[in-house]
């Protein structure tokens, strides 16, 4: 018998095609289409649809979920919105894979203020072992990329230097064996020691072992080159995918702000590569903030050796010196101190700065910025996270509408105050980009969403509605549809996804969470569990 059946439903199935009427019904997650009278199925369930759309699941190529899913796995912030499918693993920093425990959870801290902690120590050293863990235990799909983190400590370890010829032959064969293990690529955070240490030419190097393996290169550019041009960082990237032969994908790419270049110039870089044959394609994310750790603003130097190094350089006076006289060198920093949010304080007495810039945390303890921000993160063992405006809003519907960019969230999901795209991310593009601005069509933005990413990662059967595809589906209200997400008060679910079904089986109904758990690891290569 049919396990479920969707009828009545304006079906978008993700390929950027118009709606048409019909139904789906779903048996051993698989989907068939229907179209006429469907009045002979049996089903175990029925979802009458009428008024709504169903589309395929949402893929999200930018998540940072990939610890905090194991203790928190309904994952209700980002399944409310319809996401079905999560990439970790990605700004260069995958927890897999590593020589020992040690080196995993020395990494997992260096990190904690941008990806959190799993609920118990990690004890997993490889792609396939960390992809284990998801297999019927969270609420979506997980894939994993390999970050170059990770494999630069597996070669070189924490120390800025360049590999040699020995250390670069065992990241190349680690790298080979992540992606036999199901990694889908690469990914680099070329602001994230130690990967950030990596020359363009380990890059290339590593990129040509990723490329004759069917990856791809996830890239959180090299912000140190803005100086030779605002779009060096990409230039970076480019040349590596011309150099190596791999597929390019820019993330959370967009205009910083007024005055970084021209918006057109940076969606010029990806058209024009395209046009001359290169495999390039970005996505953004729909909210003006950025998101990170607050350890993203001190010097790389002071985090060379790991997170034990880091934190003994915020305890002694000469190195915290240092560290202020850079930070108050750098043109960006009094807007920052103004501009820019901290989440996740957890010590009981940090609690109150919760929210607060850094300016007016600096001004309630009566210190300097850099010093306040400073003792924050050493008190909150490098834990702090950050949210402040870090997109032009003016241009940021160019990129959202544009052809060759996809929607992700690059959600961080913990702090009282998190970025608002952690619970709107998806359904502000349905609400806003589509409905009220009309910035593009409705098929055409769940094709950024669903087909799109899923193309991108090389999944056979997921992101569209079509016969004999997996059943990750979601149905939603396009005329109610919204993100209530603010950045006063972030924790807000959206309204109007109604059914979110992931593997077949449904994990939201009527807006509420079933506590289902059918989630998988997807893995590169294999076939989809079932």
């Amino acid at each position: 018998m049919v396990e479920l059946l969707i009828k009545n439903g304006l079906i978008i199935d993700g390929t950027g095609s118009a709606g048409y009427y019909g139904a789906v019904s779903v048996e051993d997650n698989r989907i068939a289409i229907h179209r006429g009278d469907v009045s002979a199925i049996q089903a175990t369930k029925e979802i009458d649809a009428a008024g709504k759309v169903v589309c395929p699941g949402f893929v999200d190529l930018h998540s940072h979920a990939g610890l905090t899913i194991l203790g928190a796995p309904h994952h209700d912030p980002k399944v409310r919105q319809g996401v079905t499918t999560e990439l970790v693993g990605i700004d260069g920093i995958s927890h897999a894979p590593f020589r020992s425990k040690e080196e995993l959870n020395r990494y997992i801290w260096l990190d904690s203020g941008l990806n959190g902690y799993p609920p118990q120590e990690a004890d997993w050293l490889t792609v396939s072992e960390h992809l284990s863990r998801y297999d019927d235990t969270v609420a979506i799909n997980m894939a994993i990329i390999l970050g170059n983190s990770p494999i630069r400590i597996w070669g070189v370890g924490w120390d800025d230097k360049p590999a040699t010829k020995k250390q670069m032959e065992d990241m190349k064969a680690a790298t080979r064996e992540a992606l036999e293990d199901g990694a889908f690529g690469m990914s680099t955070g070329l602001d994230y020691p130690p990967g950030s240490y990596a020359s363009t030419e380990e890059l290339v190097d590593l990129s040509k072992v990723v490329a004759k393996m069917g990856g791809f290169y996830h890239t959180h550019t090299r912000a140190a080159l803005k100086p030779k041009g605002v779009l060096a960082p990409w230039e970076e990237a480019i040349e590596i995918g011309e150099r190596s032969g791999i597929p390019i994908h820019l993330t959370h790419y967009r205009q910083s702000y007024q005055g970084d270049g021209s918006h057109l110039d940076y969606l010029g870089l990806v058209e024009d590569n395209r046009a001359r044959g290169m495999d390039v394609t970005f996505d953004c994310y729909s909210y003006p903030y950025s998101g990170t750790s607050a350890v993203i603003l001190l010097p790389h130097w002071a985090k060379e050796g790991g997170p034990e190094r880091l934190m003994a350089a915020l305890g002694n006076a000469g190195d915290r010196a240092k560290m202020k006289r850079e930070m108050q060198s750098r043109s960006d920093v009094p807007a920052l101190w103004s501009q820019v949010w901290l989440t996740n304080l957890n010590n009981p007495k940090n609690k109150r700065y919760d929210g607060k810039s850094i300016a007016e945390i600096a001004e309630l303890l009566e210190r300097d910025a850099a010093d306040a921000l400073m003792g924050l993160i050493h008190s909150e063992n490098l834990g702090v996270s950050m949210v402040g405006l870090g997109t032009n809003a003016h241009t940021l519907p160019a990129f959202v509408s544009h052809p060759y960019g996809m929607i992700a969230s690059d959600a961080i999901l913990f702090g009282e105050y998190p970025n608002p795209r952690t619970y709107g991310c998806f359904p502000v593009v349905l609400a806003e980009f589509v409905r009220a601005e009309k910035h593009l069509k409705l098929p055409e933005a769940i094709r950024k969403m669903t087909s799109f990413p899923a193309q991108r990662l090389g999944l056979p059967d997921r992101g569209v509605l079509r016969d004999g595809f997996k059943a990750d589906i979601v149905v939603f209200d396009p005329k109610t549809v919204k993100a209530p997400a603010t950045k006063l008060n972030p924790k807000q679910y959206p309204v109007g996804i109604e059914h979110v079904v992931v593997n077949g089986e449904v994990v939201i109904q009527d807006g509420e969470n079933t506590g289902a758990l059918p989630g998988k690891g997807l893995r590169r290569g294999k076939p989809s569990l079932s």
